[in-house]
């Protein structure tokens, strides 16, 4: 158990592979000899594997609980598990393997710090290996595992287990994934898993959940720029508060100060915070996660989606938005299209003005990276690629590479509410990016003519 006084972090994870190349069995594996099974659950694995003929249990069925994944023996939605040690709290998202299914994937690595890939060690790096290290890249997962299994299958040879990690460590650190760790396992022997292995002492390095473990998270706040999108103006107007003015919301980034000057946007003005209340109570300071109400010294106009950050951090506002999106709907997304664009808690009407470019996942160009294939006028169901959007009002949008909370963005249908694409704002691939803004014409019509 963690110490006295101490709280056990979280990690966020998500784990990814090709068809058949054991992922459930390691999720399964990693929950069960964790011991974070209930009976009734290891019961049932064991009762649904022995109407299939298995004399043992079939470990992947923890995860594949739809009845189709049963069937198909393929994990199709995104399945997300609890489950703990006495050194950390972890949430998983066992996502599909299958290319119809990398939306999925984008989904669950949206949040992950982590990303598990898994490669089949027969077959070595493939078509969705370099796909799914291409998503995690994209999605600026800090910390990438490459799982190297059925390593019993190959007599557990380690030239194997180094071809295969010296192709995707080139491949994923030439798309900038910033820390990659190989790590050769058996999931359905539960070699290097949970326990090391017996059979693969020519490994000295960490199992997965060891890895897991130890694995740093970044939860220190104070480098980043202040972000408070507001959600709600709380006025209650009574005896007791009758002057109250307090703007709600969930700090997205930084830590927050009484005392700090503070800019309000996309209008500009400016003031000083005078209060922080959290909880009931009043504090000196908030930092993200945080969900605190935050007072200031001027009455400004202020209402939701607004987004308060501190005046020598303000990002600067646009209309013209380039971004990487990923789209998730089945019907494509094309030049001229008209979307609602939801940021933080801000949604505004926009246009879709260009899509300069569709990335090429499972190719690499000349420089090992991802190709693009230029002007594709749509992209279709699972498709990421280059969009410019052009905004009915300013947005205060940081690049997705500078804060994965404030740099992404949905594409809603303003028909009928549906989530149509996914979107990070500025160049993905780059270390840095050099801002969102691009001109872009106007589109008359419809009330749409920004």
């Amino acid at each position: 158990m963690t110490a006295a006084g101490e709280a056990a972090t979280l990690l966020r994870f998500a784990t990814a592979g090709s068809v058949d190349d054991g992922k459930s069995t390691l999720v399964g594996r990693l929950l069960h000899d964790s011991k974070s099974v209930l009976a009734d659950q290891l019961e049932a694995v064991e009762h649904a594997s022995r109407s299939r003929g298995q004399e043992a249990p079939d470990l992947a069925l923890l995860t594949d609980g739809l009845r189709a994944e049963r069937e198909q023996g393929i994990t199709i939605d995104v399945a997300y598990r609890y489950f703990a040690t006495p050194r950390r709290r972890f949430i998983l998202a066992d996502t599909p393997g299958h290319v119809q299914y990398t939306r999925n994937m984008v989904t669950g690595a949206s949040t992950a710090e982590l990303a598990v890939v898994l490669v089949d060690a027969r077959n070595g790096v493939v078509e969705q290996t370099r796909r799914h290290a291409a998503v995690a890249a994209l999605l600026r997962v800090p910390h990438v595992v490459l799982a190297v299994n059925k390593m019993d299958l190959v007599g557990y040879e380690e030239s194997v287990f180094a071809r295969i990690a010296g192709e995707f460590t080139a491949y994923a650190a030439a798309l900038g994934v910033p820390e990659i760790t190989a790590i050769p396992i058996s999931a359905l022997a539960g070699d290097n898993v949970v326990t090391p292995s017996a059979t693969m002492d020519w490994y000295g390095g960490p199992t997965v959940l060891e890895h897991l473990e130890t694995v740093p998270v970044t939860d220190d706040p104070s480098g980043d720029p202040v972000r408070f999108p507001v959600q709600y103006v709380i006025r209650p107007q009574t005896p007791e508060h009758p002057d109250y003015r307090g703007y709600a919301g969930q700090l997205a980034s930084g830590v927050l100060r009484v005392g700090d000057p503070v800019t309000v946007l996309p209008s500009g003005r400016t003031s000083t915070v005078t209060a922080i209340d959290a909880l009931g109570e009043n504090v000196d300071a908030a930092w993200s996660p945080q969900s605190v109400t935050v007072l200031l010294d001027d009455d400004l106009d202020i209402s939701r989606g607004d987004i308060i950050v501190t005046t020598a951090t303000a990002p600067a506002v646009t209309q013209d938005v380039e971004a990487t999106v990923c789209h998730l709907h089945d019907r494509p997304l094309a030049v001229g299209d008209r979307v609602l664009l939801k940021h933080t808690t801000r949604t505004v009407k926009a246009i879709v003005k260009d899509i300069p470019s569709r990335l090429a996942l499972s190719e690499p160009d000349e420089h090992g990276g991802l190709a693009r294939h230029p002007a594709p006028g749509e992209l279709a169901a699972n498709d990421i690629g280059r969009i410019v959007l052009r905004t009915s009002e300013p947005l205060a949008l940081d690049a997705y590479a500078d804060s994965r909370r404030t740099g992404s963005f949905l594409l809603i249908d303003p028909a009928d509410g549906t989530t149509l694409t996914a979107g990070m704002a500025g160049d993905a691939f780059t270390e840095s990016a050099n801002g969102t803004a691009r001109a872009a014409g106007g589109a008359a019509g419809d009330g749409w003519d920004f």
